[in-house]
């Protein structure tokens, strides 16, 4: 199971951090990953992080503005998002990928654990 925590409202321009923790020990070799979905869209890709954190993939749209991480010792992953838009206005949701899934990290039905998400609203 996947908990994940700090979606505010903020304004635009602001940072936020965000947080996911698994109830369990994280495989070795898994891959986590960040999803967005905003309202009347479609869940997008928005990071991904292997076990050992390299490679790290982010989508287009971050452009620089957030940086995930991992700490495998406490089960956990991490967002960090600055710089943010009214676009960016959307539920966050952490996912895990097990050990031997294909190399898609993009696709989020190659994803095996979804928490339920966090709202992440900016005003401009």
């Amino acid at each position: 199971r996947l908990v994940e925590s700090g979606g505010e409202s903020v304004q635009a321009g602001s940072s936020l951090r965000l947080s996911c923790v698994a109830s369990e020990r994280t495989p070795v070799g898994s891959v986590m990953g960040w999803f967005r979905q905003a309202p009347g869209k479609s869940r997008e890709f928005v990071a991904g992080i292997s076990w050992i954190s390299r490679p790290i993939r982010y989508a287009d749209f971050v452009k620089g503005r957030f940086t995930i991480s991992r700490d495998n010792a406490q089960n956990s992953l991490y967002l960090e998002m600055t710089d943010l838009t009214p676009e960016d206005t959307a539920v966050y949701s952490c996912g895990l990928r097990n050990p031997g899934r294909g190399p898609t990290w993009t696709n989020h039905n190659e994803y095996d654990i979804w928490g339920r998400g966090t709202r992440v609203t900016v005003s401009s």
